[in-house]
């Protein structure tokens, strides 16, 4: 028989009367806990100030430092191509990544720093069942960690996070920082990111975004009316999620305007037969606060009424305006042409109306609807659990993109592949070129022990992975809009790429031991089973070329030549020795802006130390590098 403990009793009891002074802190062993804040509960008791530690604002806590050492830490990985799972390879500019979204989110750093014009994520919900990323289980020992429980045997990398958990928001909050902080980078300057979350974790991660944004750059908290119908199960029953919304550059951005529905339509009549169509009036009249003289005046109505403002109150424009509008048939005053002026605003000249934070389900769709939605595309089985509606994400790139650019949305937390969807539709209703990149990790689907009701379905239809499900639901989607759009093109394609290890070799040895066959076995840093496509890659990520400009392989002199988008970069990876100077002039004469050799291709020493000399005489702007 165990005697119970008092210490966790107690702690119980304290929680109950002052939650406020419950938090996590990690214990002489280094692991989290939920602890007692005596200090803070000293000060709660006294009527004088209590010496303590120096306060200032800001959200702490434990891990936080580690959470923005992991953000900056190098990874020494690469993304490998999957031709094979992609649909238009060749002529796609969308991606769809295979791995772990810290890894992704890195190795995007040098490709999109300040590319991208949209990031939409909705992170897992801290609600106590919910898995969340967690990151020690990148830097740690595989085996130790099958040892103590923290990874299962097929490599898990998500954790249930439960609330006797006392790391519950302290685990959260280091997944969730180091992947927006890196996000932040990706952003173009006038870009936006808005987060889909429960009420459980907005709190915190408002203040997260307010750290790494700026207070400055936040926009909006959006409520999202997610359900038709209360919960009768509950006493007080959740019908929304929050989306928050910040920008790089709050001074620097811009939303559009949202189209006027068919209820808003009602409100536009034509009572006077104005050839420039529908209209309805609004109030032409303002406050006084720091009115000029010029917009208190008396108006002559056209059944001769002289009418002065109204008490308290000034018109909104002044004299000579109203008297402009007055004459291109802009003022309203009635049928009876006795009535207080009002201001015509035509439909036909309206760009729309603007947003609020209110968006209910009857504009952006609700959980019934995606959910009916996923099981439309997956012949009637609901394979994925609380999918967001494709109207909601469409809204949000409706807003936050541009029809006429070919701007960039980035959602590293993939899911459902929602978000995909929701471009590709926006596309086709508009005539839009944006490009969508998601991110998706690669975890098993597994009968019996996951955490997702919807998993048992997906498993019996033979997906292996969720990121498995999120590429079939954007090859559904597709097919969707491919059969539906006749001669009107959308991008249904993308290329996966995978997260995987670097394509080099790794050489761990002391210099002391170094021997004539260690740099033998060294002749070839390539490791074995890497493709010439996935060399490539690897040096479009090291050189910061876009991983979606077109590729074609050419022959010349009866070796592979890779050239991206034309002239932004020639490749060559030949292994056998057969770059020779012959073949380097020929490469030369298509002037591309870089050129990569792999170093076993050479036919001598010699050729390769003439390289660039060849090319600074044949094509001066080209860089030459060599791997």
């Amino acid at each position: 028989m165990q005697t119970p403990e008092s210490v966790k009793i107690n702690l119980e009891k304290l929680k109950t009367l002052f939650p406020n002074f419950v938090t996590e802190a990690k214990d002489p062993n280094g692991q989290l806990v939920q602890v007692f804040d005596f200090e803070l509960f000293r000060q709660e008791l006294s009527e004088q100030l209590v010496d303590g530690q120096q306060e200032r604002y800001q959200i702490n806590w434990p891990g936080k430092r580690e959470s923005l050492l992991l953000a900056n830490s190098p990874i020494f990985k690469t993304m490998r191509p999957l031709k094979d799972r992609s649909i238009n390879f060749d002529s796609t500019k969308n991606l769809f990544i295979e791995g772990d979204n810290l890894d992704a989110l890195k190795l995007l750093q040098e490709t999109y720093l300040g590319k991208v014009k949209l990031i939409y994520i909705d992170p897992p919900y801290n609600t106590g069942s919910d898995l969340i990323y967690d990151d020690d289980f990148s830097i740690a020992n595989d085996d130790y960690l099958k040892q103590s429980s923290q990874k299962d045997d097929i490599g898990g990398r998500l954790i249930a996070n439960t609330e006797s958990n006392g790391r519950f928001h302290s685990d959260w909050l280091s997944m969730i920082y180091p992947r927006i902080k890196l996000a932040k980078n990706l952003l173009a300057n006038d870009g936006l990111i808005f987060i889909s979350i429960d009420d459980g974790e907005v709190h915190n991660l408002r203040k997260v975004c307010d750290e790494i944004f700026g207070e400055q750059n936040f926009i909006a908290n959006i409520v999202w009316q997610k359900k038709t119908s209360p919960d009768a199960r509950m006493a007080i029953s959740a019908a929304h999620d929050h989306i928050l919304l910040y920008a790089k550059n709050a001074e620097l951005m811009s939303l559009s305007y949202l189209p006027i529905d068919e209820e808003r339509r009602k409100s536009f009549s034509n009572p006077d037969s104005d050839p420039r169509g529908d209209w309805a009036s609004v109030d032409l009249t303002g406050q006084t606060g720091r009115a000029p003289k010029s917009q208190f005046y008396s108006i002559k109505t056209p059944s001769g009424l002289e009418m002065p403002p109204p008490e308290g109150r000034c018109w909104a424009l002044a004299e000579s305006t109203f008297l402009e509008l007055q004459r291109d048939n802009r003022i309203w005053f009635g049928a009876n042409g006795s009535n207080r002026p009002r201001l015509k605003k035509f439909i036909s000249e309206s760009e729309g109306i603007r947003p609020w934070t209110w968006w209910d389900n009857k504009s952006v769709g609700h959980n019934q609807e995606s959910s009916q939605e996923l099981k439309n595309l997956f012949d009637g089985n609901l394979v994925f659990d609380n999918p967001k509606p494709t109207r909601l994400i469409q809204r949000i790139v409706h807003l936050a993109t541009n029809a006429k650019s070919e701007d960039i949305v980035l959602d590293f937390f993939a899911g459902s592949a929602t978000t995909a969807h929701a471009v590709m539709a926006q596309n086709a209703l508009d005539g839009g070129n944006r490009k969508f990149i998601l991110v998706q990790l690669d975890q098993e689907i597994q009968k019996g022990t996951n955490e997702f009701k919807a998993d048992s379905v997906a498993y019996k239809l033979g997906y292996k992975t969720i990121s498995c499900l999120s590429i079939d639901r954007i090859v559904r989607a597709g097919k969707l809009f491919n059969a539906n759009l006749g001669d009107h093109s959308v991008d249904t394609g993308f290329r996966v790429l995978k997260v995987d290890s670097s394509n080099l070799t790794d050489v761990y040895y002391n210099p002391d031991a170094v021997s004539q066959d260690l740099l033998s076995d060294q002749a070839d840093n390539v490791k074995a089973g890497r493709t010439p496509e996935d060399l490539l890659f690897q040096v479009l990520l090291d050189w910061g070329v876009d991983l979606s400009l077109p590729i074609h392989e050419e022959i010349i002199q009866g070796r592979a030549v890779y050239l991206v988008d034309q002239n932004a970069l020639a490749a060559c990876f030949d292994s056998n020795g057969g770059v020779d100077e012959e073949f380097v002039k020929e490469l030369a004469k298509k002037q591309p802006l870089r050129v990569v050799f792999r170093d076993a291709g050479f036919k001598s020493d010699s050729v390769k130390i003439n390289v660039e000399q060849i090319f600074k005489l044949v094509s001066p702007s080209t860089e030459v590098k060599c791997i």
